[in-house]
């Protein structure tokens, strides 16, 4: 197979290495996905923020570098991942900064026109972990019922824990308290995203160094800083899909991933790594979260694929090594497939189960 194949479907940087989607915001008549970016290689680095805008959700344009690490407070691992709210027509990007005298640290940069970025002179807006871990990393900030939220992962190597912040004005935040936490989901909950789901609220993280990459959804009541009365769902879980986040599109609550993974390496000669999963609307069945693809995408969805078998209750994803992969579900009704020239994503019974598998 052609090492520089491209996806047809799926955004992937022009060079360099790519992970997590950062900062999905409809924003000016566009969507912009801005993305953990390392432009220099096809590996990790020094973190910038990569930058693309869609008018469709499917096909996209990479824009200028958005943030570059160029800071004191940012001299270690850069510009981490985080995300972007508006307010008053300005758009604020919320990341974490990576130094090497004072750690992970959350900054902020804003933008009238949504591609130029000026970094907050007073920045780090949050200095110090309150709990005093050193990881405290992926700030993601929302608007529910009129006030401002932050959600930062966190961890003291046992135990992952979500921190909750409140601002009014975007840049002055005051610590709340533990959103959620548990040892049995991580030691780090990665990238959190919180946001109101129908009646509810959903806490969504990523379980750091974990073998299958989790994504687990926590859906509940919000009381007094705290979730409660949740009860927790995974609906993907496929090889290929991490540190999702989520944005607000009308009525649309529209999530999108990293398609790949750490312990994927390039092909030799291959000048870019890494890609964005197709955007699924997010809904609830029950307490349930489900994912299916956005309606714009359904048009590309078939029934069949040579990379997808499912017997009796068994899906079966098939690499172009012939190597398999068996997954047993409780039922199979219905299986919708999004094939794309270097992957597959598998849809079962509508979204309660989904699939992200490269085929390479």
């Amino acid at each position: 197979m052609n090492r520089n194949l491209r996806f047809q479907y799926h955004f992937e940087p022009q060079k360099g290495w790519m992970n997590d989607p950062n900062g999905l915001i409809y924003f000016r008549g566009q969507y912009h996905a801005f993305f953990q970016h390392n432009p220099y290689a096809p590996r990790w680095g020094k973190m910038h923020w990569g930058h693309a805008v869609s008018s469709d959700l499917i096909h996209w344009q990479e824009l200028p570098i958005a943030l570059y690490p160029d800071q004191a407070y940012e001299n270690a691992g850069g510009c981490y991942s985080g995300s972007a709210v508006e307010k008053d027509g300005r758009l604020y990007l919320f990341y974490t900064s990576v130094s090497r005298r004072w750690g992970q640290t959350q900054s902020v940069a804003y933008s009238d026109d949504g591609i130029h970025f000026t970094k907050y002179a007073a920045n780090p807006v949050i200095p110090e972990n309150p709990l005093g871990y050193s990881d405290f990393r992926d700030p993601k900030v929302t608007c529910i019922d009129g006030k401002y939220y932050m959600v930062v992962g966190t961890g003291d190597k046992c135990t992952g824990k979500v921190l909750l912040f409140a601002s009014a004005d975007l840049l002055q935040w005051e610590y709340i308290g533990v959103l959620f936490e548990g040892a049995e989901y991580a030691e780090c909950m990665e990238c959190p995203d919180f946001f109101k789901l129908g009646s509810k609220y959903v806490l969504m993280f990523s379980k750091i160094h974990e073998k299958e990459r989790a994504v687990h959804f926590v859906t509940g009541d919000f009381v007094n800083g705290k979730l409660v009365n949740y009860t927790i769902s995974r609906p993907e879980w496929g090889p290929d899909f991490y540190a999702p986040q989520t944005l607000l599109a009308g009525e649309r609550r529209i999530m999108i991933g990293w398609m790949y993974h750490w312990g994927k390496r390039a092909p030799l000669g291959c000048k870019f790594a890494g890609a964005l999963s197709i955007p699924r609307e997010l809904t609830l069945s029950g307490n349930a979260v489900q994912n299916y693809p956005v309606q714009e995408a359904r048009p590309l969805l078939k029934k069949e694929s040579p990379y997808v078998q499912a017997e009796g209750n068994r899906l079966i994803l098939i690499n172009r090594r012939k190597q398999k992969t068996i997954w047993q579900l409780p039922f199979i009704e219905t299986v919708d497939i999004l094939e794309d020239t270097k992957s597959v994503e598998v849809f079962v019974n509508g979204g309660a189960a989904s699939f992200s598998y490269w085929l390479k």
